[in-house]
């Protein structure tokens, strides 16, 4: 079992920024076997990946959508989301997520429980 502890988001202004964290732990997490990552689901929308870090945290994936807004990065079993220049579309609940065996998370074994981001217009 993993558990992941996700803190940060809550209401920001377009043009602002927010960060989110996730710290994973549990008797079957080992950093070094895990790729972490961040979704996120709008309302009325499917679930989809939003950034990525690979076990290591050397290697990361992001969204076009997020690409040069969003900065992902990794300590030991902690990652982190930094958004910068959010933008109404952003609005969503993010899901932490880690998975086994790959470069960057899919069909993510283990989710956080989700935290709210809201970007005002």
């Amino acid at each position: 079992q993993v558990h992941l502890a996700e803190s940060g988001g809550g209401l920001a202004q377009a043009g602002g920024s927010l960060s989110l964290s996730c710290t994973a732990s549990g008797p079957n997490f080992h950093p070094d076997a895990y790729a972490m990552g961040w979704f996120r689901q709008a309302p009325g929308k499917v679930r989809e990946s939003v950034a990525s870090t690979s076990s290591s945290g050397i290697l990361s994936d992001y969204k076009d959508a997020v690409q040069g807004r969003f900065t992902i990065s990794k300590t030991q079993n902690t990652i982190y989301l930094q958004m910068n220049s959010l933008k109404f579309e952003d609005t969503a609940v993010y899901y932490c997520v880690v998975q086994s065996g790959v470069r960057r998370p899919v069909s993510p074994n283990y989710w956080g429980r989700g935290t709210q981001v809201t970007v005002s217009p």
